[in-house]
């Protein structure tokens, strides 16, 4: 039997060190989001997320060095699980209007699953009124090129209007996250079928006629 060697030994170890301490770090901002959700940030100090997590206060300060650092960090992770999720779901599609349905879907689905996200959302917004942009846009933000090049190339291939990608944009991205927010604020529990089936439809096939947007046209408005 071949002796494994004292290099490839240490290396397998820092390997499985790293995935525990990654394993934990995660395990902590999972159990943080739960309480932060219920309690509220000002209701909640270290001792209690540790007390819920089963794990000593000396040990979250191990991975955060506050309070306010573990909050922040736990609205970072929410936010990319939202994005890798949608991800996942949308991973092989190829046609761009059935990737933004998709991609609706996984958006509203994930937050529907899990409403501790959207409200440390709004406690951050209350909470944090300093910061120059909130958590979930500065993430969209940096996706936002991603998605204005499938929206210029929809355009181009003629299938969406020539309006302005940075209209196309705001419009159905406030949709989307305005449904979120009435879904959590209004306890609505409508099918997220039938939600994306009616943003589509309005987005994608307007609410007036042809016959109505001729005549529309006629009057000189241009929204038509």
């Amino acid at each position: 039997m071949t002796a494994i060697p004292p290099s490839s030994r240490k290396r397998c170890s820092r390997i499985v060190d790293e995935e525990s301490r990654q394993k934990r770090h995660d395990e902590i901002l999972a159990t943080a989001a739960r309480v932060f959700a219920q309690a509220g940030y000002q209701n909640t100090d270290m001792q209690a997320i540790a007390d819920a997590g089963g794990v000593a206060k000396g040990t979250i300060y191990l991975y955060f060095k506050s309070k306010e650092a573990l909050f922040l960090a736990a609205v970072d992770k929410g936010i990319r699980d939202m994005q890798a999720f949608i991800d996942a779901h949308t991973e092989g599609i190829s046609d761009p209007l059935d990737r933004i349905a998709e991609s609706i879907r996984a958006y509203l689905t994930f937050f529907q699953a899990h409403p501790e996200q959207v409200e440390l959302l709004i406690q951050e917004r209350a909470e944090f009124r300093d910061r120059k942009k909130s958590t979930y846009f500065e993430h969209r933000e940096k996706r936002r090129e991603v998605w204005h090049t499938r929206v210029r190339g929809l355009i181009e291939a003629g299938r969406f209007r020539a309006v302005p990608v940075s209209r196309i944009d705001d419009v159905m991205c406030d949709l989307v996250y305005g449904t979120m927010f009435t879904n959590h604020f209004a306890g609505r529990h409508k099918p997220v079928e039938e939600q994306v089936a009616d943003i589509l439809d309005v987005t994608f096939n307007g609410l007036l006629t042809e016959d109505e947007r001729q005549k529309r046209r006629e009057k000189g408005d241009k929204a038509c």
